[in-house]
């Protein structure tokens, strides 16, 4: 049927076409600017053109990506201070503001106060709105609309069914932005200010992630200047989670923020070794920072001798008491060991300058800093507050049994410093087999000598997988900033993972951390997790199960399977449906079934790799699936994946994780018997 020429969607599609001309003109404003004669000196020009690169990358216009998805329709000026607004006036919502050659709003960024009432308007309050118009594309063109007029009683409220398709659309390739269907409850956070951190709680498929990611857009878009000084990141668990989510902030035209795993933060020294599950849990308590702090400040001893500065024919003595009380006014200042250090031979000096100016002489600053550089003040100091290298310091903590067991007396019992102790003690720091718990304690000991640089903002995902040491080491990068904290209490698979969220961000610095909880699933079909929320109970007892919202409730099957060869079968069944799948199994099965693929003649790719329209099936070892989705999964042996863990408890965490992929559907091939509490 064809469109009328002046029917609403034909208006419509004009609007877009015109807002995609004013984009291109946007952009080739600031492709033509001329910064020759603007410009004092190279540097300044190479900032300038810089920024104007940058630019022209968040103003590119993505064919395949809608400049704006919906349209609301105000019965009047939207607040009575904004001059702009005029009765009755339509602003059109999208990704990235746009306006035409005179300067007026053709679209209107998301993050706008006014763009607020698209999200959270209701029949119960409509934020002055009449009308909220959805779009639908197909392929980057709009194919249709819908309306919710808001402030009509006689129209009953509905379910949009424009929002559900592009909830449950299929998904081919990394992870998409959500700014068409955020929620009222996820706006909220969304928009929290800078100033306050928070942690979000959420189950599969609530959106802790993407909420996590729009809020570091909306932020950016709020506190602009303020954060493009003080800087953003994004922290993920591993580089496969980071390559799946990395398009998501450039869609939204944010281009400046980086992104890292914890490890990428602590890489002091290059990580050779692993611990076992006993040492890391050790060296992963938060008691260490004290043993640590401890094993540096045994450094500073108290001076014994006087200092004598020699300057002309004069010689100037500072008495061994007044230099212990020097030493200790610093320790009494609890301010960090290298600024202490630093700090130290500059009060020698004052000394020596006040029995200076009693004796008539008048130095100056320039006197001080000769003083301050003066070799017995420097022999001096080296003697008293020595410098200490950090990774040296926790070398000789984890190869020395004497020097562990004089500063972790009273914090760790025998058996918890013979679990951290090397058994082969490495000779030096190249040498040493580090492991990543290790790495974490030399971060540690860097910070309590030279203070962190602090970022304006942090976002940590999936943190319930985090140390009590790791959640310092990323605190510290926030000290004077705030974070966004998301996680899965039910998802945490490691031995020492998160038992509750006040006492991670206790760790973390942010004890006054507001906590919101997430409970709507738009992700995982109703099927899907209503099965893997059986292993609620047995996993995370005090948790609210995800309630799916979905109308369409998934395809999921249990399937008693003979062997490889019917795991490939059911892998081809869900190729025929649209979309991506994901082949999840126990590690020590990826061999295997990566063997059978490749037998069966069927393509596949790694986690993190990105899926095409020829290759949509992915390999994920279950220890990798965390943070991934995929329109349909195939789960291969849950005993298996149960069993791949040290104890069952972070089995039955893995499981639950690897169940909880599935956006579409969810096939469960099982050979060997399925573990009890899936029963």
């Amino acid at each position: 049927m064809s469109t009328p020429v002046d029917g609403p969607l034909a208006r419509e599609r004009s609007h877009l076409a015109a807002s995609r001309s004013a984009l291109r003109a946007m952009r080739a404003d600031v492709e033509a600017l001329d910064i020759t004669d603007v410009t004092a000196n190279w540097v300044n020009a190479e900032v300038l053109a810089h920024q104007i690169e940058e630019r022209i990358k968040a103003l590119a216009d993505l064919s395949d990506t809608p400049l704006f998805f919906g349209r609301l329709d105000y019965l009047h000026a939207p607040g009575a201070e904004d001059a702009e607004g005029a009765e009755g006036e339509r602003f059109y919502i999208g990704r990235r503001h746009v306006h035409d050659a005179e300067g007026d709003p053709m679209v209107i960024d998301w993050r706008a106060p006014v763009s607020q009432p698209f999200y959270r308007a209701s029949k119960k309050d409509p934020m002055d709105i009449a009308l909220r118009r959805r779009f639908g594309y197909t392929g980057g063109d709009l194919t249709a609309y819908e309306d919710e007029h808001l402030s009509d009683p006689a129209e009953a409220a509905r379910t949009s069914k424009l929002l559900q398709q592009e909830i449950e659309r299929p998904r081919v390739g990394p992870m998409r932005d959500i700014v068409a269907t955020i929620q009222p409850e996820q706006d909220e956070i969304v928009r929290s200010g800078l100033s306050g951190t928070v942690c979000v709680q959420g189950g599969p498929g609530t959106g802790k992630t993407a909420v996590g990611l729009h809020r570091v857009a909306y932020l950016l878009y709020a506190h602009r200047e303020r954060l493009a000084r003080t800087g953003t990141l994004v922290i993920g668990p591993n580089r496969s989670f980071l390559h799946y989510i990395e398009q998501v902030l450039p869609a939204l035209g944010e281009l400046t923020v980086q992104q890292a795993t914890v490890e990428d933060l602590v890489a002091h020294v290059e990580i050779k070794g692993t611990d076992d599950a006993t040492a890391a849990v050790v060296k992963g308590d938060a008691r260490m920072a004290r043993v640590l702090r401890r094993a540096l400040y045994s450094h500073v001893t108290m001076p014994t001798e006087p200092v004598v500065v020699v300057r002309g024919s004069r010689r100037w003595r500072v008495a061994a008491y007044e230099l212990e009380e020097l030493v200790r006014e610093l320790l009494d200042r609890d301010i960090r060991y290298g600024a202490a250090r630093e700090a130290l031979p500059q009060r020698i000096a004052h000394a020596v300058l006040v029995q200076m100016e009693r004796s008539g002489e008048a130095p100056d600053d320039r006197v001080q800093d000769a003083v301050a550089r003066n070799s017995a003040v420097k022999a001096a100091v080296k003697a008293v507050w020595p410098a200490v290298d950090p990774a040296k310091l926790v070398l000789r903590l984890l190869s020395d049994a004497d020097f562990l067991a004089e500063h972790a007396a009273g914090i760790l019992d025998e058996e918890e410093q013979k679990a951290v102790l090397w058994t082969k003690p490495a000779r030096s720091v190249k040498s040493a087999k580090w492991s990543a718990a290790d790495a974490v304690l030399i971060d540690e000991a860097t910070d309590l000598i030279q203070r962190t640089h602090s970022l304006g903002h942090v976002v940590l995902d999936e943190a319930q997988d985090l140390s009590p040491m790791q959640y310092r080491a990323v605190g510290r990068r926030c000290t004077t900033g705030s974070a966004t904290v998301l996680g899965d209490l039910a998802q945490g698979t490691t031995p020492w993972a998160t038992r509750g969220w006040e006492e991670a961000l206790t760790h973390l610095g942010k004890p006054e951390a507001v906590i919101e909880e997430l409970t709507a699933g738009f992700r995982v079909p109703t099927d899907v997790i209503t099965y893997a929320s059986r292993l609620l109970p047995h996993i995370a007892p005090g948790l609210t199960p995800v309630v799916s919202i979905r109308e369409n409730p998934g395809h999921f099957e249990v399937r008693p399977v003979a062997g490889t060869t019917d795991v490939v079968d059911a892998c081809r069944a869900s190729l025929r449906h649209e979309g991506s799948t994901g082949l999840i199994a126990a590690d020590a099965r990826v061999p295997e079934l990566a063997a059978a693929l490749k037998e069966a003649g069927i393509p596949y790719l790694g986690p993190g790799e990105e899926t095409t329209r020829e290759t949509r099936l992915t390999l994920v070892p279950a220890s990798l699936a965390k943070g991934l989705e995929y329109d349909y999964v195939v789960l291969d042996e849950p005993r298996a994946v149960v069993d791949g863990e040290p104890d069952e408890r972070t089995g039955l965490r893995r499981l639950y994780v690897a169940l909880t992929r599935a956006v579409s559907g969810l096939t469960v091939t099982h050979a060997a018997p399925l573990p009890p509490q899936l029963a």
